[in-house]
C-alpha cells in the first residue's frame, strides 16, 4: 500500500490499495481531496509497472473507533446487483462498525430521505454528476452528514461544483468489487466530521469577532448619546449583561438594535409631521404669511420627506415575518407621491383643498407605519419617542387648520381646534410627568410649554395678520423644540438600554 503525501506540506491525504492507485481514477479522486498532489498522481498513472510487483494485496484499512451502536447508512440507488454487493461488504467488513443499511431509492429524493432516516452517512450509487449536483443544492454546501458518491468519473468542473455543495468524497465504480470501499467510506465519514469540527470552530471565532464589533459600536453609541468615555460605557454594558445574565455581546447587539429602532420610529414619525407641514406652508404662501420663508421651508420639507422614505426603505425587514411594516412603508410612499403631485400644481384654494385631503391620507398611512414599527420593535420604552414625535405633527396640523379655516372661511375646521388642543395638552402633560427625564429634557419641555401658549394666543384672533404670523412662527418653534426633545428621548439611556 502507498500513502499519498502533499509535496508541499507532507500532510496525509488518503489511502488506496496498489490495485487502484495507479490509474486515471485516482486523479479524479485527488481533485476532490488535495489539489497539490495532482503531479504525484499523474506520475503514478503513467508508471503502473513500478507498482505492480507481486505480493500480498491486503486492503488498506483506515483505523476508526468502533461505536457501541450500529451506524445507519442511507443507500441512494436504483435496485441492482451493485447495491447488494455494497451491502454485503458493509456487513462483512471486520474493520468497520456494524451498519444498518436503508435503501432510499433514486438520488432525487436525497434530501427527503435524509430528513426521514437521519443517517450517519449517505452513499449515492451510480448517479450522474448532474443529478447529484441538483440533489445537493438544497443544503447550500452544508449537508447534515457525510455524502459519498460512487459513480462514473465526473469532469473537473463537476467535481468542483460537487465539492462546493458539500460532497464529502467521490470514488470510482471499480471499488464496488473491492473491500477497500469500506475503508474509503470510513475516510469520507471522518473527513466530514473533521470538516464539521473546523466549521464549528470557525463559527465560534467569527462570533467572537462579531461580538467585539458589536461591543465597540455599542460603546460608541453610549459615548455619543450620554457623553461617556470608553471605560464608563463598557462598565455600563457589563453591568447590564450581568444583571440580565446575558453575554456582553448579546447586550451590545440589543443596544445597537434599540438605537436603530428608535431612529426608524423617529423618521417614520417625521412623515406624519411633514404631511401637515407642507400643506401649512403652502397655505402660508397663498395667504401671504411670511411667504418667502414658507417657500424655502416647503422645499426643505419635501426633500426631507423623500430622504426619510429612502432611509426607511433601506432598512432590513426586522422582525417582519409577514412583511407588515415594509408593506405599510410602501403605502406611505405611494401616499406621499400623490400629495407631492398635487402640491406641484399652481397654487389656488381648490388645489390647497385637494392637497389637504391627500395630506390626511398620508397622515393615516404614516400613523399606521409608526404603529407597525413600534409593535415590531417589541420595546415599550420607544413609546415616549413616538409620543414626543407626534407632538410635532399636532402643532403643524393645528397651525395648518387655523390658516385654512381663515382662507376657506371654514367653520368646521374652527370647531376641530378643541380636539387638537386637547390631544396636544394631554400628551404634553404626560411627557412632563414621565419618569424618563433629565435637566435637558425638563428645560426643553418648559420651552415647549411657552411656545404652546403663544400658539394658543394667536388662535383667538385669526382675522388679524399678526395673529396668523404668530401662529406660523409658534408652530415652527414648537417643531424645533420637539425635534430636540425627540432626539433626547431617542438617545436616553432608558431607551438605548431597553
Amino acid at each position: 500500500m502507498e500513502k499519498c503525501k502533499s509535496p508541499r506540506n507532507q500532510n496525509w491525504c488518503g489511502s488506496w490499495t496498489l490495485d487502484t492507485v495507479a490509474g486515471p481514477s485516482l486523479i479524479a479522486v485527488l481533485r476532490c481531496t488535495a489539489p497539490e498532489t495532482m503531479q504525484y498522481a499523474r506520475q503514478l498513472a503513467h508508471e503502473p509497472a513500478r507498482h505492480s510487483s507481486p505480493g500480498p494485496k491486503n486492503p488498506a484499512v483506515f483505523p476508526v473507533n468502533k461505536p457501541v451502536a450500529p451506524l445507519t447508512l442511507l443507500l441512494m440507488s436504483s435496485p441492482g446487483e451493485h447495491a447488494a454487493s455494497l451491502e454485503t461488504m458493509l456487513h462483512g467488513g471486520s474493520s468497520e462498525p456494524g451498519w444498518v443499511v436503508v435503501h432510499g431509492g433514486d438520488c432525487c429524493n436525497l434530501v427527503h430521505q435524509v430528513a426521514a432516516c437521519a443517517p450517519n452517512q449517505v452513499v449515492v450509487l451510480g448517479a450522474s454528476a448532474t443529478a447529484l449536483i441538483d440533489a445537493l443544492k438544497a443544503w447550500d454546501g452544508t449537508p447534515p452528514c457525510a455524502v459519498s458518491g460512487v459513480s462514473p468519473a465526473p469532469s473537473p468542473d463537476e467535481l468542483g461544483a460537487l465539492l462546493a455543495l458539500g460532497l464529502t468524497g467521490w470514488w470510482p465504480e471499480a471499488l464496488l468489487s473491492s473491500p477497500d470501499l469500506v475503508t474509503a467510506l470510513a475516510l469520507d465519514r471522518l473527513r466530514w466530521q473533521h470538516g464539521r469540527a473546523q466549521a464549528q470552530e470557525l463559527g465560534q471565532v467569527r462570533s467572537q469577532l462579531n461580538d467585539r464589533k458589536y461591543l465597540d459600536r455599542a460603546k460608541g453609541l453610549l459615548a455619543q448619546a450620554r457623553g461617556l468615555d470608553e471605560d464608563e460605557a463598557f462598565k455600563l454594558l457589563r453591568g447590564a449583561a450581568m444583571h440580565a445574565n446575558l453575554k456582553i455581546g448579546d447586550v451590545s447587539r440589543s443596544v445597537i438594535e434599540a438605537a436603530a429602532w428608535a431612529e426608524a420610529l423617529n423618521r417614520a414619525g417625521q412623515l406624519r409631521m411633514l404631511s401637515q407641514r407642507v400643506v401649512k406652508l403652502a397655505a402660508q404662501r397663498l395667504a401671504g404669511v411670511d411667504a418667502h420663508r414658507a417657500r424655502r421651508l416647503q422645499e426643505d420639507s419635501e426633500q426631507r420627506a423623500l430622504a426619510n422614505l429612502e432611509f426607511l426603505a433601506a432598512l432590513p425587514p426586522w422582525r417582519s415575518k409577514d412583511g407588515s411594516w415594509p408593506a405599510a412603508l410602501a403605502r406611505t410612499h405611494a401616499a406621499w407621491a400623490t400629495l407631492l403631485a398635487v402640491l406641484n400644481q399652481r397654487k389656488s384654494v381648490s388645489v390647497l383643498t385637494q392637497a389637504d385631503e391627500q395630506a390626511t391620507a398620508l397622515l393615516t398611512q404614516a400613523e399606521a407605519l409608526v404603529s407597525e414599527l413600534e409593535s415590531a420593535s417589541g420595546r415599550r420604552a420607544l413609546k415616549v419617542v413616538n409620543l414626543c414625535g407626534r407632538q410635532r405633527m399636532l402643532a403643524q396640523r393645528l397651525a395648518k387648520d387655523a390658516l385654512l379655516a381663515e382662507l376657506l372661511d371654514d367653520s368646521a375646521r374652527r370647531e376641530g381646534f378643541a380636539q387638537l388642543k386637547s390631544e396636544f395638552e394631554t400628551a404634553l402633560l404626560e411627557l412632563e410627568m414621565a419618569p424618563l427625564s433629565s435637566p435637558e429634557i425638563r428645560e426643553a419641555l418648559k420651552a415647549a410649554r411657552d411656545e404652546w401658549t403663544r400658539l394658543l394666543a394667536g388662535l383667538r384672533f385669526l382675522d388679524k395678520a399678526e395673529s396668523r404670523l404668530a401662529i406660523s412662527r409658534a408652530s415652527e418653534a414648537l417643531l424645533e423644540v420637539f425635534e430636540g426633545l425627540t432626539t433626547l428621548y431617542e438617545r436616553s439611556l432608558q431607551v438605548i438600554m431597553s
